[in-house]
């Protein structure tokens, strides 16, 4: 290895240069439409979400395999009714919906999961089941998961005077038929801090169940009136779909407690006709429609995502709503939500502070 330096002679290497092209006007017009391309593309998108949120077309839920033949056209429609029943959350109807339309539906088996929820909700959804199972002739079955209690169960009523059409899990609680409509008070805590409720009103009665000053004889009265009369309807649907109480008011009477029963506690008492899972619900809807398992396709849904959606990967939500319910912070709506008296038909341990939207 020779290790002499370089000779201070040695001839310098001459400079080398790289000469980069300039980027045509092509080229950057070429980046700038691609933007406004992607842009218009989102934009695009966008505006057709909002239209098919606006018509309705583009929120229908989607229908996927769920048992029996791939092949067979006649189907038996499963429709899910999770957590607690809320306005808010139409995916119950758009089912309901979905399934009117179709001709090929010839049984409904309704998936019943929930602790109840509103008064009024809980009716409407119970209205549309009964009208749709009437309207179209359908066979309805109910299956009940591990809670179909209060408003869970009024829907559960949709089936009528079907006989076997009730199935509760070995597991299910059910029952808890009543009403409640919580009020909680705040006042001993607003005098400990010096706090006065100075609302004006235009009648005595206006501010009925405000947390902010004690209940009167009066207002508990008016309130529990409310409740009576709502409970009577309460226990007239039960009727309908229970014919065992049309004509035995004490027997009636002694389920209709807010109890919940476990599911042989509910047989026992005339809540519930059988105990089978879901699958033998759907085999009792598929006997009753008069199928067969190589002639019945068990179908169920699920929220369609509108474009926007997919484009971004966003899961948009089965149950939205499972229920909505907002746990956001305490805004003025939420506040006045809290401070108003509301009915429910609700099996719960916990107050009811939840916002219904």
């Amino acid at each position: 290895m020779n290790d002499a330096p370089a000779s201070p002679n040695a001839p310098t290497p001459a400079p080398q240069y790289i000469l980069q092209p300039r980027e045509s006007l092509f080229g950057r017009f070429g980046k700038l439409l691609l933007v406004v391309l992607v842009f218009c593309i989102i934009s695009m998108m966008g505006m057709a979400s909002q239209m098919q949120e606006y018509f309705g077309d583009g929120r229908g839920p989607r229908e996927r395999f769920h048992s029996l033949s791939r092949t067979a056209t006649n189907k038996i429609a499963v429709v899910h009714v999770s957590g607690a029943i809320m306005e808010g959350d139409d995916f119950v109807e758009k089912q309901f919906e979905a399934i009117e339309k179709d001709d090929s539906v010839k049984a409904v088996v309704l998936r019943i999961d929930s602790p109840g929820g509103t008064v009024t909700y809980s009716d409407r959804l119970f209205h549309q089941a009964k009208k749709l199972r009437e309207e179209r002739d359908l066979p309805m079955v109910v299956s009940m998961g591990s809670l179909c209690a209060s408003g869970g169960y009024y829907l559960a009523m949709a089936v009528g005077d079907q006989e076997n059409a009730i199935y509760a899990e070995p597991t299910t609680w059910t029952g808890s038929i009543g009403v409640v409509i919580p009020n909680y008070n705040f006042s001993r805590t607003m005098n400990m801090y010096g706090a006065q409720d100075l609302s004006v009103v235009s009648g005595e009665l206006k501010l009925m169940g405000s947390p902010t000053k004690p209940r009167t004889e009066e207002e508990t009265e008016v309130l529990q009136e409310l409740v009576d009369i709502t409970f009577e309807g309460f226990k007239d649907v039960v009727r309908e779909g229970r014919p065992k109480f049309a004509a035995d008011d004490e027997a009636l009477d002694a389920v209709a407690t807010g109890q919940v029963f476990t599911a042989k506690q509910a047989i026992d008492n005339g809540l519930v006709d059988s105990i089978g899972f879901l699958e033998a619900a759907i085999d009792r809807a598929m006997q009753l429609a008069n199928l067969s398992p190589t002639t019945a396709r068990a179908v169920e849904y699920e929220a369609r995502r509108t474009p926007i959606e997919q484009f971004l990967n966003a899961s948009a939500p089965e149950q939205p709503a499972t229920n909505g319910v907002d746990l956001r912070a305490l805004d003025l709506q939420t506040l006045v939500e809290l401070s108003s008296p509301r009915a429910y038909f609700l099996s719960t341990m916990a107050p009811v502070l939840l916002r219904s939207n």
